[in-house]
């Protein structure tokens, strides 16, 4: 397999990057989030799920101190693979590193409940796992290990085509992107733009994309250079997608993972020279053997669910995520609605009560405010917003317990935020109002300069103050 080692060479370094991206998210995330004061506090999971549903090192020690170590080692190993330290060190070496990185980040995953219950979590964790017997750099890249991460790519593509032609209408009569642009959980700069393309550009978009993610996926089996042209065409509608919303890292590592895809013979450019190689060890051949022999009876799971008719969006059938499932967007919604909550510091409520807007990092807020680009980065409580604004009504726990740390003026809480419209005492009051909202039209944008246009339903809850219980540490 001399023909791949440019391609792993890249493909580990891609997937370094990605795991770093997600470690930098769970050393600024994890605590305000899920820490022993989080919206989901992990404490209150370990005592509930056991651990050999939900295997976490976080089971021995669920404090802010051991989540914070944790993702910095992540981050500390991700950077030196990137470097390529523990590949040149060999194949036990690479292979210890990569399986740190994959138990650290299972840890988290397991424990992350509601804020990791994403699609490309679980996918960065199948690949990481994968990742440990790719060998050292000087050893002869394993077809094994590139049969394996191709299953893994068709099963991302297949299912992803499969849950939309077995969904949404819209998916059927070509007109979801009428709608997708507008309505994603976070648009980004150029995802104005594209709402606004004509029908026909958008009813394109849809056939393409029922061709990258219904039939290309075939070609990943196919004798070079057919696997390779596959591999280019998924990356080049990947990197459609980034350019057009923020969907954290699942189109980028969508692309890592078209990498073993591509021979060494589109990779000549890279700025590495491929070392004199060996045969990889008996040893680690017998591994992959095994390796492969779980991956085909794990894959039984994954593969019903392809094939039902009730098909599962994103799912896994172990607690370790080894072998998934996986789809997108099976639904697309019409209409965007946002939660904008806002508070006030006066004692008594009146209707001439002034109250201040909170403004979130990612998701659409003050309408003059340009989309902002974050992905591959994962704001996850931007996201859940999403989520919840799906229904006129708080619908999950975490949401209040965010209200109480605004309330309480926890740091740890409003780190979470862009700005503190109260930053020398905390609100007396909190509401949460319900807007619609819409893109501007061109002609409204060239008048006014704003991204979108906001319509008020109603209130979505409150107005709330902070109770006794909850002003408590812990409290919520």
């Amino acid at each position: 397999m001399a023909e791949y080692w440019y391609s792993r060479w890249l493909f580990e370094r891609a997937l370094a990057a990605i795991y770093l991206v997600a470690f930098i998210a769970a050393a600024v995330q994890f605590v305000p989030l899920l820490g022993e004061r989080g919206l989901e506090p992990v404490g209150r999971w370990v005592q509930q799920v056991p651990f050999r549903q939900s295997p976490s090192l976080f089971y021995l020690f669920p404090k802010d101190s051991a989540f914070r170590a944790a993702a910095w080692i992540g981050v500390v190993l991700s950077i030196a693979v990137l470097t390529s330290v523990p590949q040149r060190l060999g194949s036990i070496a690479s292979g210890v590193v990569w399986a740190i990185l994959w138990v650290l980040y299972l840890s988290f995953v397991n424990v992350g409940q509601t804020f990791y219950g994403f699609g490309w979590e679980t996918l960065l964790c199948e690949a990481g796992f994968f990742a440990v017997f790719l060998g050292g750099a000087h050893t002869a890249p394993s077809a094994w290990s590139l049969w394996i991460y191709r299953w893994t790519l068709f099963r991302l593509m297949f299912g992803a085509g499969l849950i939309k032609i077995r969904g949404d209408a819209c998916w059927r009569d070509f007109t979801c992107l009428d709608y997708y642009f507008e309505t994603q959980p976070m648009p980004n700069p150029l995802s104005w733009y594209f709402h606004w393309m004509p029908h026909g550009v958008h009813a394109a978009g849809v056939a393409i994309n029922h061709v990258v993610e219904l039939a290309v996926p075939f070609a990943y089996f196919a004798p070079q250079p057919i696997a390779s042209v596959a591999g280019i065409i998924t990356i080049l509608f990947q990197l459609t997608l980034i350019v057009s919303g923020n969907l954290s890292w699942l189109n980028w590592l969508t692309i890592v993972l078209c990498i073993p895809l591509v021979s060494d013979a589109w990779l000549t450019w890279l700025p590495i020279r491929a070392p004199a190689e060996v045969a990889p060890s008996a040893a680690l051949q017998m591994t992959l053997y095994v390796v492969a022999a779980g991956v085909a009876l794990l894959s039984i799971a994954p593969v019903a669910n392809m094939l039902s008719s009730r098909q599962m969006m994103n799912a896994s059938f172990e607690p370790l995520h080894l072998v998934n499932t996986y789809g997108a967007f099976g639904s697309i919604t019409r209409e965007r609605y946002e939660i904008v909550i806002e508070g006030t510091g006066e004692e008594e409520l009146t209707p001439e009560t002034k109250w201040r807007e909170y403004e979130f990092k990612g998701k659409p807020g003050d309408p003059a405010r340009m989309p902002p680009l974050v992905a591959p980065y994962h704001m996850r409580l931007d996201w859940l917003m999403w989520f919840e604004s799906m229904a006129p009504v708080p619908q999950s726990g975490w949401f209040f317990n965010l209200l109480a740390g605004m309330l309480r003026g926890d740091a740890q809480t409003l780190g979470l935020l862009r700005a503190n419209p109260f930053p020398d005492r905390p609100p007396r009051y909190l509401r949460a109002k319900y807007f619609l909202y819409k893109f501007t039209t061109p002609d409204e944008r060239r008048q006014n300069g704003q991204w979108w246009k906001r319509e008020l339903v109603g209130t979505f809850y409150g107005p709330v103050a902070l109770s006794a219980r909850s002003a408590a540490p812990g409290g919520g």
